[in-house]
C-alpha cells in the first residue's frame, strides 16, 4: 500500500437551478480531458418525494513509476426535483436542489507497493522520499493543488451560469 498525503480540500455548494445530468457530464468529462481514469465507487439515491443522491468518485492519474495524483469527489444532492425554467422565451426543462460536492487531492507514493518487500527498501523509500526526491514531490504536489482549485473553480462557473441562465 502507497503512503498518500492530502494536499488540498475544498467543499463547494450551491442551492437553485441546474441540470444534474449535464452537471455530472461535465464533471466526468473535465476528468477525461485531464488524462484521469475515473471509477464511481458508490451511488446511492433516495426517492421520498424529492430526491437525494449521494455519489463518490475516486480519479487517478499515474504521474510516474512512483507517485499518482488521486482526486476524490463526494457529492451530496439533496431536495432534487424537476423543474421548468423559461429561457428567451422558451420553456427548458432541468432540476431544481441543493448540491454539496467535497473535493480532495492527495498525492501516493509507492502506489504499486515496490518499496515494502523488503525492510531495506522500506527504509530506503524513507531516505528517497526524504531527500532524493522531495523537490519533485512538492512541485507535484503544488500542481495537484492547482488541478484541484482549477476543478472546483470550472464547477463553480458552470452553477453560476447554469443557475442564470
Amino acid at each position: 500500500m502507497g503512503v498518500k498525503s492530502t494536499v488540498f480540500e475544498q467543499t463547494l455548494k450551491h442551492k437553485g437551478y441546474f441540470n444534474y445530468s449535464d452537471l455530472y457530464s461535465y464533471c466526468y468529462n473535465w476528468f477525461k480531458e485531464n488524462r484521469y481514469g475515473v471509477s464511481e465507487d458508490e451511488y446511492v439515491e433516495k426517492i421520498s418525494g424529492a430526491k437525494e443522491i449521494q455519489i463518490t468518485w475516486v480519479a487517478k492519474r499515474k504521474v510516474s513509476d512512483y507517485l499518482r495524483e488521486i482526486i476524490s469527489i463526494k457529492w451530496h444532492i439533496t431536495g432534487l426535483s424537476d423543474a421548468e425554467v423559461e429561457i428567451n422565451g422558451k420553456k427548458e426543462k432541468t432540476n431544481k436542489g441543493d448540491i454539496k460536492l467535497k473535493v480532495s487531492a492527495e498525492m501516493e507514493r509507492d502506489y504499486d507497493s515496490q518499496w515494502e518487500k523488503k525492510p531495506l527498501w522500506k527504509t530506503m523509500r524513507g531516505i528517497y522520499d526524504k531527500y532524493i526526491i522531495k523537490t519533485t514531490m512538492d512541485e507535484y504536489e503544488d500542481k495537484l493543488t492547482g488541478k484541484g482549485q482549477q476543478f472546483v473553480e470550472e464547477v463553480k462557473a458552470y452553477l453560476n451560469l447554469e443557475g442564470k441562465r
